[in-house]
C-alpha cells in the first residue's frame, strides 16, 4: 500500500486551490467573516463561562467575601471575554492554561485549595465547638459558684437565727434591767436620804464632841500651865537651889481631876463609829451586791470565713481565657482568611505557567518533545520512499522513552512522576480525611453529651429530720430557733444540671465535606490521568504553530538517529570521513540528547544543527535554502523536487487543505512578511522559472487577501496590513514589469 504523505497532500491541494475560479471570491470572503465572528463569539462565551466558574468556586466552595468575589469575577470576565474574542495570543494562552490544571502544578494548587477548604471548614468548626464547650463549662462553673454561695447563705442561717434570738433576749433583758435599775435607783435615793440624815446626825455628834473638848478641856490645860509657870518662877528665884523646884512637878497629876468631864465628849464619837460599822457599811455592801446581781453583759462572737483565693469571678476568668485563646488564634484565623484569595493566585500562576510553556515550546527544541506524532510518521514514510535511513519502528528502549500522544501507556519519565504524584495525593487525602474525622468526631461526642444532658437534675434531701425542743424560758427558745434553722437548711435544692448551660455544638458543614471530596477526587484523577491530559498542551501549540511543530519534529527525528548511531559511531565516522564538521554535528546531537544540561548550554550559546525540514536529513553540501529573507526553510534536493519549489514554511499555510478553516496566530504576521519578501526577491530574477513562481505567489497572496481558495483566514488587522502592502508593491511596479497584471489591485482592495 502506497503511503499518503504530507508532501503529496500539500502538492495536490495546492494545484486544486490555484485552479479555482474567481467567481467564488465574494462568497468565500463573506464566509470567512462569518466564521471569524463565530470564533470570536465562541471565545467570548468560553471566557465568560470560565469567569462564572471562578466566581462560583470562590463564592460557594471557599465562602469568600461577596464584594471580593464580585469584583474579581467581573474583572476576570472582562479580561477573558474580550481577550479571547479579539486576541489570538490570549486565546492560545487560555487554552494552554486549561490543560495545566491537570499537571503537577495544577494538582498542587488543587491540593492547596482543598487544604484551604479544610482549614476554613473542619478546622474552623473544631474551633467553634471548642468555644461552645468552653462557654458551657464556664456557665456550669458560674452556676456552681452561685449555688455554692446559696449553700453558704443557707449554712449561715442557723447562726443568724441564734444571733437574732440572742439579740431579742438581750433586748428583753435590757428592758428588765432598766426597770430594776429604776427600782434600785428609787431605793438608793431613799437610802441616800436616810444617809444624809445620818450624816447630819454624825456631823452634829462630831460638833458636839468638838465643843465638849473645847469647853471641858480648858481647866486641865490651865492647871498644867499653872504648874509649869510655878516651876519656871521657882527656878528663876532659886537659881542655886533649882532642884527644889521639881517638887512642884510631883503635884501636877492632880490636874487630872479636871478631865473627868471629858468622858461625856467620848460618847458621841463612839456612837458615830458604831453606826458606821454596824449600819452604813453593811447597807452599802448589801445594795452593791443586789446591784451587781442585775448587771449583765451579753456578747455573741461568731466566725464564718470562706476564702476562694480569687480576685475575679469565675465568669470573668472564663471570659479572660476565651479572649486569650482568641488572641492566640487570631494569626491562625488571618492565615485561614488568606486561603480565600488562593484561587486568584492559582489562576494567575497557571496563566504564567501557560505563558512559560508557550515560550519554551517556541524556543527550546528539547522541551516536551518526546511524542511520535503523525508528522513524525509522515516524515519517516517520506524518507523510506527516498531510500534514506528511517526510525520506525522504535526499539524497546526508544518505545519506553518516545510514545504516541494518543496512547494510554506512559513514558519512563511520566511513570516516575506518576508514582510520586499519586503518593503525594494520597498523603494529602489522608490529611484531609483526618481533619474531617476529627471535626465530625468532636461534633458527635459533644452532641452525645448534649443528648444525655437534655434533662434537668435537681438534688434534694432524701429524708427530712425533725427535732423538737420542749420547755419554757429563754434557753428553750434559743434551742427551738436553732433547730428550726436546720430545718430550713434541709429544705434547699441543688441544681446539678441546668438547661441554661446545655451544650450546643456546631454541626459540620457537609457541603464543605462534599466540596473537599470533589477536589480530592479531581486531584486523584489528575494524578492518574494528568499526564495524558497534559499532552493536550502540545496539541494546542501544534495547532497554532504548525511550522514550529515541523521544526521540532525534524529535531526529534535527528535526535533519535543520533542516539542510535551512538558516540563511538559518530567518532569513527568523523575519522573515516575526515570531516570535523560532521563529527561535531553528530557529537553535538548525541550530547544534546543524552545530557539535559548540555542541551541548555547549546541553546544558550545559539548552536544549532541544520537539517532538512521535510525528511530530517542532516545538512549536506547540496542543501537548498529558501530564498525568502529570514525564512528558516532548508531542504535536501529530493524534498525540494518533491515540493515543486514550494517552501513548507513560507507557503505551508497556503498549501494544506485540512488547514483551510484554521485561523492564523501571531506567527502569521511573520509569514506574511516572508511572502512579501519572496515577492520582492522573485520580481526581478533572471530565470523565467523563478519569475513564474513569483507570479503564482502573487496570485496566491491575492486569493488569501480576497478570502477565497479555501486558504487560511487572516485576522482583520493583518488582512488590512497585507492589502496595504500589496498596494505599495503594485505602485512600485512599472508598466513593463513582468509581474504586472491589469486590474489586480481592484481584486483585493475591496
Amino acid at each position: 500500500m502506497e503511503p499518503v504523505t504530507g508532501l503529496k497532500r500539500l502538492r495536490g491541494w495546492a494545484k486544486r486551490a490555484w485552479g479555482r475560479q474567481p467567481r467564488q471570491k465574494r462568497w468565500l470572503e463573506e464566509d470567512s467573516k462569518v466564521r471569524e465572528v463565530a470564533r470570536s463569539t465562541a471565545g467570548f462565551a468560553l471566557g465568560m463561562a470560565l469567569a462564572s466558574l471562578y466566581g462560583a468556586l470562590v463564592l460557594l466552595a471557599q465562602s469568600g467575601n461577596l464584594w471580593y468575589c464580585l469584583v474579581t469575577t467581573i474583572s476576570l470576565g472582562t479580561a477573558l471575554g474580550l481577550g479571547m474574542a479579539f486576541s489570538i495570543k490570549v486565546r492560545v494562552s487560555v487554552l494552554l492554561t486549561l490543560p495545566h490544571i491537570f499537571t503537577r502544578e495544577g494538582k498542587m494548587l488543587l491540593l492547596l485549595l482543598a487544604l484551604g477548604m479544610a482549614v476554613q471548614g473542619p478546622c474552623t468548626n473544631i474551633l467553634h465547638n471548642f468555644s461552645r464547650a468552653a462557654e458551657s463549662l464556664s456557665c456550669g462553673a458560674e452556676l456552681a459558684l452561685n449555688q455554692t454561695a446559696e449553700r453558704l447563705q443557707r449554712a449561715r442561717e442557723p447562726l443568724l437565727k441564734v444571733l437574732a434570738k440572742i439579740k431579742d433576749i438581750a433586748q428583753k433583758a435590757k428592758v428588765v434591767g432598766d426597770r430594776v435599775r429604776k427600782f434600785f435607783r428609787s431605793i438608793m435615793d431613799s437610802v441616800s436620804h436616810v444617809a444624809r440624815a445620818l450624816c447630819n446626825v454624825w456631823r452634829w455628834l462630831a460638833s458636839v464632841g468638838e465643843l465638849c473638848n473645847q469647853e471641858l478641856g480648858t481647866p486641865f490645860r490651865r492647871c498644867l500651865r499653872l504648874f509649869e509657870e510655878a516651876k519656871d518662877n521657882c527656878e528663876r528665884a532659886l537659881s542655886f537651889l533649882f532642884f527644889l523646884c521639881y517638887i512642884i512637878i510631883t503635884f501636877r497629876p492632880l490636874c487630872g481631876l479636871a478631865n473627868v468631864g471629858l468622858l461625856f465628849c467620848i460618847i458621841p464619837q463612839y456612837i458615830q463609829s458604831f453606826l458606821k460599822k454596824t449600819i452604813a457599811a453593811p447597807l452599802s455592801r448589801a445594795l452593791d451586791r443586789v446591784r451587781r446581781e442585775f448587771e449583765f453583759n451579753i456578747s455573741a462572737v461568731h466566725h464564718f470565713d470562706i476564702s476562694l483565693n480569687s480576685s475575679k469571678t469565675l465568669a470573668d476568668v472564663a471570659l479572660d481565657i476565651m479572649e486569650g485563646v482568641s488572641r492566640r488564634l487570631e494569626p491562625t484565623r488571618q492565615v485561614v482568611g488568606l486561603f480565600a484569595y488562593a484561587s486568584s493566585c492559582a489562576i494567575l500562576y497557571l496563566y504564567l505557567k501557560a505563558l512559560r510553556y508557550r515560550h519554551r515550546y517556541l524556543r527550546d527544541d528539547t522541551f516536551d518533545n518526546v511524542y511520535i506524532t503523525q508528522r513524525f510518521m509522515d516524515m519517516d514514510v517520506q524518507r523510506a520512499e527516498q531510500g534514506k535511513p528511517t526510525v520506525l519502528p522504535l526499539n524497546f528502549w526508544e518505545s519506553d522513552r518516545y510514545i504516541h500522544p494518543g496512547m494510554p501507556w506512559l513514558s519512563q519519565q511520566e511513570r516516575r512522576r506518576y508514582v510520586l504524584e499519586l503518593t503525594g495525593v494520597l498523603r494529602h487525602v489522608l490529611l484531609g480525611l483526618s481533619l474531617v474525622l476529627a471535626d465530625y468526631s468532636l461534633f458527635w461526642l459533644l452532641d452525645l453529651v448534649r443528648h444525655q444532658m437534655q434533662g434537668e437534675i435537681v438534688a434534694r434531701a432524701p429524708a427530712m429530720l425533725a427535732v423538737s425542743v420542749d420547755g419554757t424560758g429563754y434557753t428553750s427558745e434559743i434551742f427551738q430557733d436553732l433547730v428550726s434553722a436546720f430545718d430550713v437548711l434541709q429544705q434547699g435544692n441543688v441544681s446539678v444540671l441546668s438547661q441554661r448551660c446545655l451544650l450546643q455544638p456546631v454541626e459540620p458543614d457537609y457541603g464543605a465535606y462534599i466540596s473537599m471530596g470533589i477536589l480530592y477526587g479531581i486531584c486523584l484523577f489528575v494524578a492518574i490521568f494528568g499526564n495524558h491530559v497534559g499532552r493536550l498542551r502540545r496539541v494546542v501549540c501544534a495547532a497554532y504553530y504548525p511550522a514550529r511543530e515541523q521544526e521540532r519534529t525534524s529535531f526529534l527525528y535527528n535526535t533519535i538517529l543520533a542516539r542510535r548511531a551512538g558516540l563511538v559511531h559518530a567518532l569513527r565516522e568523523a575519522v573515516r570521513m575526515n570531516s570535523g564538521d560532521a563529527a561535531q554535528g553528530n557529537l553535538l546531537l548525541f550530547l544534546t540528547s543524552r545530557v539535559p544540561a548540555f542541551a541548555r548550554l547549546v541553546q544558550l550559546l545559539g548552536i544549532q544543527r541544520k537539517h532538512c525540514l521535510a525528511c530530517g536529513m542532516a545538512e549536506q553540501k547540496d542543501f537548498i535554502a529558501c530564498i525568502t529573507p529570514d525564512c528558516k526553510g532548508l531542504y535536501c534536493r529530493e524534498c525540494h523536487q518533491t515540493l515543486n519549489n514550494v517552501c513548507s514554511i513560507c507557503m505551508g499555510p497556503l498549501s494544506y487543505k485540512d488547514m483551510g478553516d484554521e485561523e492564523m496566530d501571531s506567527s502569521d504576521e511573520e509569514t506574511v512578511g516572508l511572502w512579501l519578501g519572496a515577492l520582492r526577491t522573485l520580481r526581478g530574477h533572471e530565470q523565467e522559472e523563478l519569475r513564474e513562481q513569483g507570479r503564482l505567489l502573487r496570485q496566491r497572496i491575492q486569493e488569501v487577501a480576497g478570502g477565497q481558495g479555501g486558504a487560511r483566514r487572516l485576522p482583520p488587522e493583518l488582512l488590512a496590513q497585507l492589502r496595504a502592502r500589496l498596494k505599495e508593491e503594485a505602485s512600485e511596479e512599472s508598466d513593463g514589469d513582468s509581474y504586472g497584471v491589469p486590474g489586480e489591485d481592484s481584486s483585493f482592495s475591496r
